[in-house]
Parts: C-alpha cells; sequence; structure tokens
C-alpha cells in the first residue's frame, strides 16, 4: 500500500505545486519586483532533482503534481523531459500554470508528454492594460496560446484572473463572457500579500471574492457545485454554460481547513504553507544523496508536522512573507 502524508491536523497531502524556475517572461505587478535578481543555476533543482522529487513525492501518494514558476515553460530543458513525469506510477494529473506566452509553441509537446491540465493567467482583455499589468506581456500572444491548447486537445483549460480595484476590477464581466465564449473555466483570485510592491497599495486595491461574486450574478445566477478540485476554488456553475467559475479567496474565506497541498520552491525548499515560512530544504538532502528516493522521501515525511493549521494575511500590515510569487511558485 502507497504510504501517505497526513499532517498533526490529520490533513492528507496528496498534491503538491513544484516550481521549475523563479524567472519568467513577464513581471506582472502582483507577482514580482520590475527590477529583479534572479537565482544562479547551481542554486536552483536540476531537471534530473526535479524528476526525482516528483517521482518521490508520487510514492508517498501525491496524486496531482502542478508545475509552476515564474513562467515553467521557459525551463530550459523542461519540455524535452516531461514525459518522465507525466508517466510516474500513480500520477492521476500533471498541471501546468503558464502566463500563456509560449503556447502557441508548446502546446502539442505539453499534450503529449502527458499533462492534462492548463492554467492560464489573464487578467485583462485590453491590450495596453494587460501590457501594464505585467509590464511587458504581449495580450495576442497569450489569446493564441490558449486558441492553440484547445487545437492540442486540452479539454479543461481554466483561465486565473487576479482582480484588483483600480486596475482590472471592471473587466470581471469581460473575462467572464470570454471564458464562456471559448468554453473554459474562469478562477478569480484575490491578491496574496507575498513580497514588498510597490507599485500599487493593496490594502486599497484589494477586491474580495464576494464583490466579484455579487458583480456577476448581477447578471447571472451562480449555483454552488459539489465538484471540488485539487485545489482551492470554490466552484460555481451558470444555468446555461458548463464552464466552471471559481473563487480563491485567502482573505475572505480561509481555506486552510482541508487544505491538501505542499509547494517546493525552485531552490528545492519543501513549503508546507503558502502563508508563512515553515519549511524544509531538501536539496541539499538531493544533493548529499543523488538519484536516491529513500533519503528524500524520509525528509519530506519527516517535514509534515510543520504544516501549521493556517495562514494569517493581514492587507494593513507590511508582509511577513517577503519573498514573491516567482520564487514561491503560483
Amino acid at each position: 500500500m502507497t504510504q501517505q502524508l497526513i499532517d498533526n491536523f490529520g490533513r492528507t497531502v496528496d498534491y503538491v505545486r513544484i516550481s521549475v524556475t523563479d524567472r519568467c517572461d513577464f513581471r506582472c505587478v502582483y507577482c514580482m519586483a520590475e527590477e529583479m535578481t534572479f537565482l544562479p543555476r547551481e542554486d536552483i533543482m536540476s531537471i534530473e532533482e526535479i524528476e526525482l522529487l516528483a517521482q518521490a513525492f508520487t510514492e508517498l501518494g501525491v496524486a496531482r503534481i502542478r508545475l509552476t514558476g515564474g513562467e515553467p515553460l521557459v525551463r530550459r530543458g523542461l519540455i524535452d523531459h516531461l514525459h518522465n513525469i507525466g508517466e510516474l506510477p500513480g500520477l492521476d494529473e500533471l498541471l501546468i500554470t503558464t502566463n500563456g506566452s509560449q503556447l502557441s509553441r508548446h502546446s502539442q509537446t505539453l499534450k503529449q508528454a502527458g499533462v492534462t491540465r492548463l492554467n492560464v493567467s489573464l487578467d485583462s482583455l485590453k491590450a495596453e492594460r494587460f501590457k501594464a499589468m505585467t509590464r511587458n506581456g504581449d495580450l495576442h500572444k497569450v489569446l493564441a496560446g490558449i486558441e492553440a491548447a484547445q487545437q492540442a486537445g486540452f479539454q479543461r483549460i481554466k483561465i486565473n484572473a487576479v482582480i484588483m480595484k483600480g486596475s482590472n476590477h471592471d473587466e470581471v464581466l469581460d473575462l467572464l463572457e470570454f471564458a464562456r465564449d471559448k468554453g473554459i473555466d474562469i478562477a478569480y483570485i484575490e491578491e496574496m500579500p507575498l513580497g514588498n510592491i510597490d507599485s500599487h497599495d493593496r490594502a486599497l486595491s484589494f477586491c474580495s471574492s464576494d464583490e466579484v461574486q455579487a458583480t456577476i450574478e448581477e447578471r447571472y445566477a451562480l449555483l454552488p457545485m459539489a465538484h471540488k478540485t485539487a485545489g482551492p476554488s470554490r466552484y460555481f456553475q451558470m444555468a446555461d454554460s458548463d464552464i466552471r467559475v471559481g473563487f480563491i479567496s485567502p482573505h475572505s474565506h480561509n481555506f486552510c481547513a482541508d487544505c491538501n497541498r505542499v509547494r517546493v520552491t525552485v531552490e528545492g525548499r519543501l513549503l508546507l504553507c503558502l502563508g508563512n515560512e515553515h519549511s524544509v530544504n531538501l536539496l541539499p538532502v538531493m544533493r548529499a544523496n543523488p538519484g536516491q528516493l529513500e533519503p528524500l522521501k524520509d525528509a519530506i515525511i519527516a517535514a509534515m508536522p510543520l504544516k501549521p493549521e493556517r495562514h494569517y494575511f493581514d492587507l494593513e500590515e507590511e508582509p511577513q512573507i517577503l519573498r514573491f510569487m516567482n520564487a514561491t511558485g503560483g
């Protein structure tokens, strides 16, 4: 029987998000600073170490792996070796979170490698605003990437939209109509207070999921769904559409009670919670025992008691977590 990862609060961890790079071709205002210093290559996990890590987690009962970044599709060598993760025994889903900029090039290869679902970040449908929010992104390239992913046969694509007052809160319905038209899911996300941001005041730009939901319900009734994915979204449906509308609400609707997730940063640091620094560095374990699964699995198991009961985010205080989302993994 496969061993399971269970924390001190009885929660089974069956989902891991692995950051494969801290680099990105965008500079989204809520994710990183405009001028970033990225990690040197020797300080990040190699592709082989990422594969070993994924195998260790699947042997410990993890059924879903999400590859994140930064932008995972800019990681050199990842695409060529992705099938080694996609073919792991016990893995039910291999997911990728992407900004969509590389999907036109790689969608077919991702599908063939065993990627089952894609999450695409899309915060605006207005080209100039999109460029401002991403600091250099090309909206048309992302939209073409979504189209390419659908053409490649991906059945479940979801767009993630971080909604911020003063930036894109007036596009809630436009984004929904885009999702309805394309037949893809959408999740609206409250901004995470990670890293020191100087481009905006988080307390002033914060837009709660309840506000977003109220805006949608001016046009469509939202019907709660029993459906639960591996992630933290609360899902709803509309009477005239098969798409799912999700809300990820780390502030207003704390989802910690049934958290089944851990993250591994690109440096190999196992984060037991997004909202604090409880962690164990797995990279020294892998480098002291190259290619060996058992020491790595032992270190992961030993880390489970560090998983806290919940996080505490406070918009009025300075962020307690100084790492940016690009270093954490989305």
